[in-house]
């Protein structure tokens, strides 16, 4: 949240290992999104309403500027959930170091309809123009993921709604739901309770986010929010499901968004999980899981997606740069970019290319398949027409390592097709059979008509953060490589399609460690 001047951030931490367990809320706070003080934990469990466990929930700024966390507290061994709430012991502290958890919680208690050992996460709270407040809690029913609502006067008695605000069958447990409006007029970002965007505005879309248990992948749909019945109904260019849009198609999950008064933003987090093979790797390092660059979101014009871009203050952190310009890639062409950090950069470039006529054919026994799947099958190495083209990151100086990010365009039916993929395969010469080393890749619904192609990587030691298109398709691959690291990683462009290909502009800085 961002309270007077000071960006709070909340996260869950275990502060006696880099494994899973004994979970606080960590928070560190921040004036620029980059330089961080990390303060004691503000929530751990101490009471009988979350003696075994305190988990993820939202912070909420009441009337009067008042802050106010909800959280899933868990009261027995048998991960029964329930929701708390929790308050600054001191407003006039600038950074609310120390929070209260009252004794008359818990706030909400599952019913009996309600599976109770899936039964968490509250968003950020929103005021209706009835003057009640509302939430969303995330469950599930069988195999149906439930955004379950709940309504309050006065922020202190909550009455579970007769139905939830949305539900979706086979789409398994709701972890992490997030609901707010995004505007179709502009790119600033809206705070959920102002009165102006809790109404049937048509201005106004609604975007209900939620992360899915059984594959670790979070999937969002764009629709309108009828606050008349309370009901959430998904647009119907809005897939609702496993095959749904994602914030991210690589690894990201648990994210949460916020409105950033300060700059009229609203800030996407998420956490980037590792893919190390077992718990024995990360308690080797010493650390895992860390927080992806945060991320200003928008609705695109087109009213279909989202699309996502690095905080601008990320660019106080550019150092040494270089650059290309109208640089042309016959097939089989590859150039190193020299003269920057290439394990720790930023990375901006435009692809261009005079023609269309040579993009290879969509093979119809694709079409019910993952953009991963197809990523897989038709690797950077393997020769296309229009594409693969991109870039090598975390490259070792013979290519025994490397993470490529790239582009192929494929003609489908009377259009085209571009995929978007981060192959994390070759990644490593770690030869451990169960890391997860996967072709992450999304489509992107880009119009071709100028003939270009736009990509930014954030490359940092173990992530690779990537935005095509101007943040229309985002993947985040955790990669772990052996020989490209530090001094020795390396950065390529290269191009192994038929189809020549221009860079118009490629812009590369080093990045500079944050002060702290």
């Amino acid at each position: 949240m961002y309270y007077k001047g000071v960006y709070h951030l909340f996260y869950q931490y275990n502060p006696k290992g880099s494994v899973w367990g004994n979970i606080v809320w960590a928070h560190s706070i921040s004036t620029d999104l980059i330089n961080w003080i990390r303060l004691d934990p503000a929530i751990y469990p101490s009471k009988a309403f979350d003696k075994y466990g305190t988990w993820s929930g939202s912070a909420t700024i009441l009337p009067g500027n008042k802050p106010v966390i909800l959280y899933t507290g868990v009261v027995d061994a048998n991960n029964t959930q329930v929701q708390n709430y929790a308050i600054p012991a001191d407003l006039s502290d600038p950074f609310l170091r120390k929070w209260i958890k009252p004794d008359d919680n818990p706030l909400v208690v599952a019913d009996s309809s309600i599976n109770k050992t899936q039964f968490r996460d509250p968003t950020t709270a929103w005021l209706g123009q009835d003057g009640h407040w509302r939430i969303l809690v995330g469950s599930l029913r069988k195999h149906r993921g439930l955004a379950l609502l709940y309504r309050s006067r006065d922020f202190m008695k909550w009455t579970k709604a007769k139905h939830p605000i949305h539900t979706k069958a086979n789409t398994g447990n709701w972890e992490c739901p997030d609901f707010f409006p995004v505007s179709l007029n502009h790119t600033d970002g809206l705070d959920t309770s102002n009165k102006d965007t809790s109404n049937n505005d048509d201005n106004v879309k609604h975007v209900l986010k939620v992360s899915l248990d059984a594959t670790r992948f979070e999937y969002y749909t764009i629709g309108t929010y009828d606050t008349k019945i309370d009901r959430y109904i998904p647009d119907n260019t809005s897939i609702d499901g496993w095959k749904g849009l994602r914030f991210d198609y690589g690894n990201f999950y648990a994210s949460k968004t916020f409105y950033d008064s300060s700059k009229n933003r609203r800030i996407l987090w998420g956490w980037a999980n590792e893919s190390d093979a077992a718990p024995k790797d990360a308690i080797e390092k010493g650390w895992a899981g860390i927080q992806a660059i945060p991320r200003k979101l928008w609705l695109d014009p087109s009213g279909k997606q989202l699309v996502q871009w690095p905080v601008e203050e990320l660019e106080t952190l550019r150092k040494q740069k270089v650059e290309l310009r109208n640089h042309n890639f016959d097939k089989g062409e590859m150039v190193e970019v020299k003269g920057i950090t290439s394990a720790q950069a930023d990375v901006e470039v435009t692809f261009s290319f005079s023609s269309l006529e040579n993009a290879e054919e969509f093979d119809p026994s694709w079409v019910d398949l993952y953009a991963q799947d197809v990523c897989a099958i038709r690797g950077s190495t393997v020769q296309g027409g229009l594409g693969p083209f991109g870039l090598l990151t975390l490259s070792s100086k013979n290519l025994e390592e490397y993470t490529p990010v790239f582009f192929r365009v494929f003609k489908f039916q009377d259009n085209y097709k571009v995929l978007m993929c981060s192959d994390a395969s070759k990644s490593t010469l770690k030869n451990d059979e169960k890391m997860y080393k996967p072709s992450f890749a999304g489509f992107v619904d880009v119009d071709l008509s100028d003939k270009k192609l736009s990509l930014r990587s954030l490359i940092d030691h173990s992530v690779v953060e990537s935005f095509g298109a101007g943040g229309k398709v985002c993947i985040l691959s955790r990669v772990y490589p052996t020989l490209a690291i530090y001094d020795d990683a390396h950065l390529f462009v290269f191009n192994n399609g038929t189809e020549p290909i221009t860079v118009e502009t490629l812009d590369a800085w080093s990045m500079d460690k944050p002060e702290r």
